[in-house]
């Protein structure tokens, strides 16, 4: 509060990147709710797009898609595997590493995963009209870009 009773706002609440991780943690927040009643947590959904890709990956190269330290994989694969939604097999070409091949209910996930993503989607955009949504797209593209996010 200031003297006159009137509070201020910190300087960092007045910046575009704050009210971008506010933007996200609320987007990560209603994605998760969709996500449970699919029998996933957030994140995992990721994993499965990249497999739904390209199945058959290397845990290293998933992660670099990932953007995550291949530790966050290894756990993240492990409770998927656990769920019965991947496999991973050795890599016949380097012994030392595995490939990420999606199951049967792996692969059926995937129509209803894009279906949550199209209301996640809905809902976060919902105040926005056509023209906005696609400008606003095209910005965050940019400013993904500008932060170095060419894969992830």
């Amino acid at each position: 509060m200031t003297e006159k009773g009137i509070e201020e706002v910190h300087p960092v609440k007045r910046t575009t990147g704050f009210a971008l991780a506010k933007v996200c943690k609320a987007h990560r927040g209603s994605v998760g709710g969709m996500l449970a009643e699919v029998g996933l947590h957030v994140g995992q959904e990721m994993v499965l797009i990249e497999l739904w890709h390209c199945d058959g990956l290397r845990g290293g190269k998933l992660a670099c898609r990932l953007g995550v330290e291949p530790p966050t994989v290894t756990k993240m694969l492990r409770r998927l595997e656990d769920s019965g939604l991947v496999e991973r097999r050795p890599d016949p070409a380097d012994a030392r590493s595995f490939l990420v091949y999606l199951t049967e209910e792996g692969r059926a996930l995937e129509n209803p995963v894009v279906r949550l993503w199209e209301r996640a989607e809905e809902k976060t955009l919902a105040g926005l009209d056509a023209a906005e949504r696609r400008e606003l797209g095209r910005l965050l593209t940019k400013v993904r870009a500008g932060l170095g996010a060419e894969r992830n």
